[in-house]
């Protein structure tokens, strides 16, 4: 029987920086940790589950869950919607489970306001801006819309001192066992 109540781990950085593939790596390798699944107004990607990557929701039942007080989070991003559900969140916590959110620096700061005691940040840094547009390039972002996200990264990386832990994304495999051994000394700390 788990005797200490779940965590919420988030992971938010500025995008490119690796956020998403940490996420997944990071859950691949640890069986007690789930990703929360959030909420968004835009459409699906190629290859997305609705229910598994996100439950896909029009607007009007977006402001339907904030103006009902059913989201722990949420905000708007490059002109879509986004937030995480209360309810199966604060029944995981309860269970002893711990949640992953992959979130940004405003949904941080809801979530540790909504949640006390409960979150653990850690924001993940590029090691510089200009690899930053360069894995935004690489990824097959337009030239537009790389300068729209570098403009917005600088924004977000100035939150960064805002969370408990940096961890800078130059090396993959340091990046992720930081973030794991970060989870560990918290989880170890909830013990009661």
């Amino acid at each position: 029987m788990n005797n200490r109540r779940g965590l919420c781990l988030v992971l938010a950085a500025p995008s490119g920086a690796g956020k998403t593939t940490l996420s997944r790596a990071l859950l691949a390798s640890d069986p007690g940790l789930s990703l929360s699944v959030s909420v968004t107004t835009r459409g699906p990607r190629t290859g997305e589950v609705d229910g598994q990557h996100y439950h896909f929701i029009n607007q009007a039942r977006f402001e339907q869950m904030v103006e009902q007080g059913e989201l722990l989070e949420h905000a708007t991003v490059f002109g879509r919607s986004y937030g995480t559900p209360r309810a199966p969140v604060e029944a995981a916590l309860a269970a002893g489970k711990d949640i992953l959110f992959d979130i940004d620096w405003q949904g941080f700061r809801q979530v540790r306001a909504a949640l006390p005691g409960d979150v653990v940040g850690v924001f993940i840094l590029p090691p510089s801006l200009p690899d930053l547009a360069a894995r935004l390039t690489a990824r097959g972002d337009s030239p537009e819309a790389v300068n729209s996200r570098m403009a917005y990264a600088e924004a977000e990386m100035a939150h960064a001192p805002e969370f408990d832990f940096q961890v800078e994304n130059g090396d993959f495999d340091k990046a992720l066992e930081d973030i794991r051994s970060i989870l560990t000394s918290s989880r170890a700390a909830r013990i009661s």
